[in-house]
């Protein structure tokens, strides 16, 4: 049991989707045996809540933010918070923070998807609450346990911290906006399958290619005023890393690789701000 201190210690989660907003969790044929919970816009909705904007159910830094094959998770988010205790958030379509990030309670980390490598599955967050050596305990939002299955909860994630305070973001690039894109720099048949913010600097863009089997990197500042220092890399599995880096005003890159069913390690940095994968989009 823990102890008194730790409780003490411990955030107070809430839903991890935008306030006011009512989820259904685990419910049919998307229960779980274990504490883990599937949750839903409404029972069994198919895939109706893609898209729909997930956010941190507590304040923490991002531990892991990566397309993961091995267990089936596809795009996770995993959280550490302030008393060691972790939240993952599953399946997303797309992912709005990078590894490393500070992030406050509330504030939008994805959007609900249906990515796996390994199974089949209709849109939906899957979602765990952990303890600081790892399991899976019972979730619990505003102080109340969740009832397995099926309860209906309505969000209070409406704004606040669950640490006593956050970091200041770092400034926004002065001056106009990037003329640039992903898909200008990387060139015609390139599609964006993956991206990762580098706090209010800009972006990292992973982009492929399926007439060519081809990957495509670039790394873009958010303005276009002034230069940054300002990295990209892309490996493909078995091959040397390809990198670009300098004092850039718009980007880095792009940096292009055959990986046709190749795993591939991407990312980027703009001044402090750094994303690295690991080895992930394999198909």
């Amino acid at each position: 049991m823990a102890s008194a201190a730790a409780r003490a210690a411990a955030p107070n989660f809430q839903l991890p989707f935008p306030c006011g907003e009512t989820w259904v969790g685990s419910s049919g044929s998307y229960a779980h045996t274990g504490n883990e919970i599937d949750f839903n816009g409404s029972a069994n909705d198919g895939d109706g809540d893609l898209g729909r904007t997930v956010v941190a159910a507590a304040a923490g830094t991002v531990e892991v933010s990566a397309y993961q094959t091995g267990n089936g998770y596809g795009n996770l988010i995993k959280i550490r918070h302030s008393d060691g205790s972790a939240t993952l958030y599953a399946h997303l379509n797309t992912r709005s923070v990078a590894q490393g990030a500070t992030v406050a309670q509330g504030q939008k980390i994805g959007a609900v998807g249906k990515s796996s490598a390994k199974y089949k599955v209709a849109a939906h967050l899957h979602y765990e609450q952990r303890s600081s050596s790892g399991a899976i305990v019972p979730a619990v939002f505003n102080g109340v346990t969740f009832k397995y299955p099926g309860q209906k909860v309505k969000s209070n994630n409406c704004g606040g911290s669950s640490t006593p305070s956050k970091p200041s973001p770092p400034p926004k690039p002065a001056g106009s906006p990037n003329p640039y894109s992903a898909g200008k720099v990387c060139g015609a048949g390139f599609k964006e399958i993956d991206s990762a913010s580098l706090a209010s600097y800009g972006r990292v863009v992973l982009m492929y290619s399926a007439a060519t089997g081809k990957n495509c990197v670039v790394t873009l500042r958010a303005g276009g005023t002034g230069r940054d220092n300002v990295s990209a890399f892309l490996e493909v599995k078995g091959k040397s890393r390809q990198s670009d880096s300098g004092s850039y005003q718009y980007y880095a890159g792009p940096l292009r690789a055959a990986a046709a069913r190749t795993c591939v390690k991407w990312g980027g940095s703009i001044g402090s701000a750094r994303y690295e994968s690991s080895f992930e989009h394999c198909g």
